[in-house]
């Protein structure tokens, strides 16, 4: 077997990662665009309450994707693009999110961001909030903790299909939306819902919160599908998981049951969008918090009517957990174990493409079938311009090229319905994670540093010719 006729074959960027021009045609600030440059050693700091002078906020130019997006889509038609992943920014659309009339200068930028891909013969897979909405949905209703939110994004969600409904066929609701799980790491959960809790906040406090948010995006992301399917039938409207499989740090039965119950914080998240319900371990979870979330009556039936198309993740890397160690410290069933079977990257994150085939091989059959779509995938690394000009990224070929042949395993051998695969930042861009341009993960090189410097000129990588290759042969070619 080879990969269907039509594999969506691409990259993958996020609108406050790449466009800049924060303010520009009417944009009113995100979520990202008070967040602070940091580095792989230190985190980033939210300004909640809005920008401070004299601060480093990255989104704000980013790498000028907004006026340079031609020449950006034509290198991607270059290699061969069948798509192309972004997200629209909520608030170039609707500036401070609860406005009844959206902003038309927001909605013409996507219109011809659109207009040029389809002209080069690239399909837009779009994402309507990716790490972002806008801070004024923060300041004055306290973001997703807040239900009036559901109708705000209802709306934009409208907004969008309407527009974009003979351009657009594959949407995605909310990105990696159960990244927020972590409420220990202030910055998830800031990207997903705009939330920062109070150092005083206990664990099950912050819990609650972050379980009452998620609540409400899930409504909303069921209510988007149905609005969609009302207004285009054809279109295609997935979830996006941020997917790290937790394994158990040994075969002790004892860290097993610790694996899973990990494991659980993801399937929490995708058996609302894809089920519709939430699964019976749902009950223990809330005890664990203190308290379920608050539901509306109607809430049982809409998240049953808006179940998801397709399947959308992204994948990185794995963890492993011991109970031992979540005994010593009971926030960190996430697990974060080293795993000595696997190396790391420069940042840490465990490079384990077999991890791509388990998880495939799990949500294959946990979703009985369902399509699947690798949205996510990358090295970041530090890429050296060498004197002639070139950069040589012989390692981010290796690594995409491991996951790229386990991936066909999950089709060939595994019988895993996949439609596409969009490595992440195929141009460099701001890291979400660190705010760091140094972070590297294209196949088109930036001149851009942490510190703002460069003259944002474009090079082809290494990668690039290679990615180009394997697209052409529908990923028989990997050498």
């Amino acid at each position: 077997m080879a990969l269907r006729d039509g594999f969506l074959w691409g990259g993958a960027v996020a609108a406050n990662q790449l466009e800049g021009a924060y303010n520009d045609d009417g944009k009113g600030l995100s979520i990202a665009d008070v967040l602070r440059a940091g580095d792989v050693n230190t985190p980033r700091v939210i300004d909640k309450d809005g920008p401070l002078s004299g601060m480093n906020y990255p989104s704000w130019s980013a790498i000028d994707f907004y006026h340079r997006y031609e020449g950006d889509i034509a290198l991607m038609a270059e290699m061969g693009f069948k798509c192309f992943r972004t997200s629209i920014a909520w608030s170039r659309i609707f500036p401070n999110g609860d406005e009844t009339t959206p902003n038309e200068a927001g909605l013409a930028f996507y219109d011809r961001l659109f207009d040029c891909l389809l002209a080069h013969g690239i399909e837009p897979v779009i994402t309507l909030s990716h790490f972002e909405m806008p801070l004024g949905l923060v300041k004055n209703y306290g973001g997703w903790t807040n239900r009036k939110c559901i109708d705000f994004f209802a709306r934009y969600a409208e907004t969008c299909f309407k527009r974009y409904q003979h351009k657009v066929k594959y949407w995605m609701t909310f990105n990696e939306i159960n990244n927020q799980s972590d409420v220990f790491y202030p910055f998830v959960v800031w990207t997903d819902s705009g939330i920062v809790f109070k150092d005083s906040d206990s664990f099950k406090t912050r819990r609650q919160i972050m379980l009452q948010a998620a609540h409400n995006e899930f409504v909303a992301s069921a209510r988007a599908v149905a609005i969609g399917r009302s207004i285009n039938p054809n279109f295609r409207i997935g979830c996006m998981l941020g997917f790290v499989p937790v394994y158990p740090k040994t075969s002790n039965p004892d860290d097993i049951l610790a694996a899973q119950r990990a494991m659980e914080e993801r399937w929490y998240f995708g058996d609302v969008h894809v089920l519709g319900n939430y699964g019976s371990y749902a009950d223990r979870i809330w005890e664990e918090a203190g308290a379920a979330p608050v539901m509306a009556p109607s809430d049982e039936a809409e998240l049953q009517y808006g179940c998801v198309d397709y399947f959308g993740f992204s994948y990185y890397m794995s963890r492993c957990v011991s109970a031992a160690k979540i005994n010593s410290t009971p926030t960190n069933f996430l697990g974060d174990d080293s795993n000595d079977y696997v190396k790391v990257s420069d940042w840490g994150w465990a490079i384990d493409p077999k991890g791509l085939r388990y998880v495939l091989r799990e949500i294959d059959g946990r979703y009985n079938g369902i399509d699947q779509f690798i949205v996510e995938n990358g090295l970041g690394a530090y890429d050296k311009l060498e004197a002639d000009g070139s950069i040589n990224d012989q390692y981010r070929i290796d690594y995409l090229r491991a996951h790229i042949e386990q991936m066909k395993l999950a089709v060939d051998v595994d019988g895993v319905s996949l439609i596409g695969y969009t490595p992440w930042g195929c141009i460099d861009l701001v890291s979400a994670g660190t705010g760091e341009m140094e972070k590297r993960y294209g196949f088109i090189y930036v001149d851009k540093d942490n510190k703002g410097n460069g003259t944002l000129e474009r090079k082809r990588k290494l990668s690039f010719n290679w990615y180009k290759k394997v697209i052409a042969s529908n990923g028989e070619d990997l050498a």
